[in-house]
């Protein structure tokens, strides 16, 4: 029922324990479909390429995170390329910018999302977006190396339909379409191929959702949602047709309201789902199956 876009099952500052409960309770439920364990370094990366091997319900995202980025070389980037090239491995990511902690120097930071972008380019791969407090420099970095370019858009097949509602696809639902209750007009969506260019745990103003629409990306939408005075991203959800549109939980960070404050896990995502739904007038299961679609659809992740 749920798919969780992005999650940090391989968290390097997870126990072991804490980690092999967590897998059990994914194994366990009956809400849960799929997982996206997304790497943050070559170890991590290299963790969740295990994890897909393993476990049916998870797929890799491998990568190097801004914070790391200080300690990747060109060693560490062919063998991410080497990871990238497993079976269960559906994107490059989670990759970006992130000028709110700083932890690697702002122009390594930039040297190697810039990398990483055409290694996606090069392999053909979805790219999973980290950023923070560089709106503007992670959209022009994206543009520059072509993440949002007609070839790249040309390797991937168009969403079911660029007004955000359901048709005849394969990937469509069995069930009538879901008016998606998206703002952006039918003139405008209808120039939206798809980039496969994920902005993940979207924290930016409906204004820029609405540009990365227009080029091409997807939204992730995470825990923060919930939180009572986050109207910023409630309005985003308001903004963007269905179709440019995942949930996510981050986790183990972002925990959702009625949790937060407690360590969060990608059965969380569940309350998430019941937000947008929420938001969007439709009912909980319409919404689980809506964004689990997309996240197939968005990694290539087949039935």
């Amino acid at each position: 029922m749920l798919f969780d876009s992005h999650a940090h099952i391989n968290d390097a500052d997870t126990s072991d324990q804490v980690r092999e409960a967590v897998i059990a309770a994914i194994e366990k439920s009956e809400m849960i479909d799929y997982v996206a364990d997304i790497g943050c370094d070559l170890a991590t990366s290299k963790m969740a390429v295990d994890h897909s091997n393993k476990y049916s319900w998870c797929f890799a995202v491998v990568g190097c995170h801004p914070h790391e980025a200080k300690d990747m070389d060109d060693m560490q980037l062919a063998m991410i390329k080497g990871l990238a090239k497993k079976d269960k491995a559906v994107a490059i990511g989670e990759i970006g910018l992130d000028f709110h902690y700083d932890f690697s120097p702002r122009d390594v930071q930039r040297e190697w999302f810039r990398r990483q972008i055409r290694l996606a380019n090069e392999l053909k791969m979805p790219i999973v977006v980290h950023s923070r407090e560089a709106d503007q420099e992670v959209m022009d970095i994206l543009k520059e190396e072509g993440a949002f370019s007609l070839e790249r858009k040309s390797w991937f097949s168009k969403r079911p339909d660029p007004t955000g509602y359901v048709n005849g696809s394969v990937d469509a639902l069995s069930q009538e379409s879901i008016p998606s209750s998206g703002k952006i007009s039918d003139a405008e969506a209808e120039t939206c191929d798809d980039a496969r260019v994920l902005l993940h745990c979207f924290s930016g103003s409906r204004e820029l959702a609405r540009q990365y629409v227009k080029l091409g990306a997807t939204v992730s939408i995470a825990g923060p949602v919930t939180y009572k005075n986050n109207k910023k991203t409630v309005g985003v959800v308001e903004e963007i047709p269905f179709d440019f549109l995942l949930v996510e939980t981050d986790s183990p960070y972002l925990t959702p309201e009625p949790f937060r404050g407690k360590r969060n896990t990608p059965l969380m995502v569940e309350h998430t789902v019941r937000k947008l739904a929420e938001i969007k007038g439709m009912n909980f299961e319409d919404v689980a199956d809506r964004t689990k679609v997309n996240a197939m659809r968005f990694y290539g992740v087949k039935r």
